[in-house]
């Protein structure tokens, strides 16, 4: 009688180890290619366009809520202040949803979110011990802080 149990129990353990259905996370649900594990670091086929001044600047974003509900905000114009030297950043209008946690080191294009509203865009790359939702990268940050310049500037954030 065990026999035909055990068999049933491990066919289904089977199925859910190897079935995205069977994962509870939605975030990490990833159209086209991928080869990232950790959910965070997964991009999708979701591109944005950076425009500072002259010079326009491409973006990959992340498969998580709050970079979906970012880009449901586009297009945006805003306003980014200067902080520290190595960041660009602006208060949001609304809370997005939030998944932060210390990526330890900034690099030089990461999007990101420092609370629930303030939209962060990184020039440098340095240590940090803060908590940020990563939205995206910049996919050739090359000329960024050049473009950015030393002061508060206006970005434009649209869909590509």
């Amino acid at each position: 009688m065990k026999s035909p149990f055990l068999i049933i129990l491990f066919g289904v353990s089977m199925l859910c180890s190897s079935a995205a259905s069977c994962d509870k996370g939605a975030d990490n649900v990833i159209t086209g290619n991928n080869t990232g594990n950790n959910k965070d670091d997964n991009m999708q086929n979701s591109k944005i366009k950076i425009k500072v001044n002259s010079k326009t600047f491409t973006a990959t974003l992340l498969n998580n809520k709050a970079a979906k509900a970012f880009k449901e905000m586009l297009p945006l114009t805003i306003n980014m202040i200067e902080l520290n030297g190595n960041e660009k950043y602006f208060d949001l209008s609304k809370s997005l949803p939030t998944n932060s946690s210390d990526p330890g080191t900034i690099h030089n294009g990461d999007l990101m979110l420092y609370g629930s509203k303030t939209l962060v865009l990184f020039y440098k790359t340095f240590s940090t011990t803060y908590s940020y939702t990563k939205l995206g990268k910049v996919d050739d940050a090359s000329g960024l802080a050049t473009a950015l310049g030393s002061g508060n500037v206006t970005i434009i954030f649209e869909e590509e």
